[in-house]
């Protein structure tokens, strides 16, 4: 049956199979995410479960000692990295790196240039980051919304490969119409990359902030209330990497009504976000290590 005869429900289904055939995430990373919902977890308890991984704990001392983290000192041991950063801290460390890796194994995506994309992501994270904290938001937060941004768009790629030829007419709808990408994804699949997002999400049982980071950043009132903030964030992040072209996802036009009420939600005015363009670039470039990171991630059952 050819793509554009599938009815939406079918669509549906082509996306939970390729979802089901993504790799799990690994038992350690399991547990991991386990250990952090425990209200009275110590940093003793998530060392003890990172400790067995040692690639994973090779990939969280470079990650923390890394450019992005700029820790006066050289943090030579896991529990040192827990204490410094937090719990969760290195819980995102963790899953952002597992999830990196997990993805960029199903290999490049149709229609989407892959070292644009990545680098829009990291700057929407990088961006993200930046405006939680001139919002005044707890740095633990402020890491949720860097990893937020980093992963916002996951459901492009699983879009584009499920339905590459009709991806393409929708990034090609974009460009010729000036139009919106989710727009041109509902017109011409019936759906869009953030339902295809909340679907990973939900495979993956990540946080309900995760989850509604990658299923409403187009649409931030759609998020719950606890998370809305975040949410927003993230979204005025997005616009304003497309806006001033920091790599691509496909989607360079924007909303601007949307993007007024994204200034609302987060209490800035445009005027405001002047500060990122003399501050992220540098942010940017340290952050790709994450990408170099996750490249060496192993997979384990």
């Amino acid at each position: 049956m050819k793509n554009n005869l599938l009815t939406r429900e079918q669509r549906l289904i082509r996306i939970r199979n390729y979802i089901d055939r993504m790799p799990s995430l690994s038992t350690t990373v399991t547990k991991v995410l386990a250990v952090c919902n425990q209200p009275d977890t110590s940093p003793r308890d998530l060392n003890q479960v990172i400790s067995l991984d040692p690639v994973l704990t090779g990939q969280v001392l470079k990650l923390v000692n890394s450019a992005f983290y700029s820790l006066p000192n050289k943090i030579t041991t896991l529990t040192r990295a827990i204490i410094m950063l937090g719990l969760n801290t290195v819980k995102n460390l963790v899953l952002s790196t597992a999830i990196l890796g997990a993805v960029t194994k199903q290999g490049p995506a149709p229609g989407l240039a892959m070292d644009l994309f990545w680098t829009h992501s990291i700057s929407v994270g990088v961006i993200a980051r930046a405006l939680a904290a001139a919002r005044g938001v707890p740095v633990t937060m402020r890491e949720e919304s860097f990893i937020g941004g980093l992963l916002h768009d996951l459901g492009k790629v699983v879009l584009t490969s499920c339905f590459p030829a009709e991806y393409q007419q929708a990034l090609e709808s974009t460009r010729s119409r000036f139009d919106i990408l989710p727009a041109a994804e509902t017109a011409i699949l019936g759906l869009d990359h953030g339902l295809a997002g909340k679907m990973v999400a939900e495979k993956w049982q990540l946080s309900s902030t995760m989850t509604d980071t990658l299923g409403y950043h187009h649409d931030p009132g759609k998020a719950e209330e606890k998370n809305r903030e975040l949410v927003a964030i993230v979204a005025l992040a997005n616009a304003y990497a497309n806006i001033f072209d920091f790599g691509t996802a496909g989607d360079p036009y924007q909303d601007y009504d949307q993007l007024t009420r994204l200034l609302d939600l987060t209490g800035f005015q445009w005027a405001d976000l002047s500060f990122l363009l003399e501050t992220v670039e540098d942010e940017i470039e340290k952050a790709r290590v994450f990408l170099n990171v996750s490249s060496t991630t192993e997979t384990q059952g």
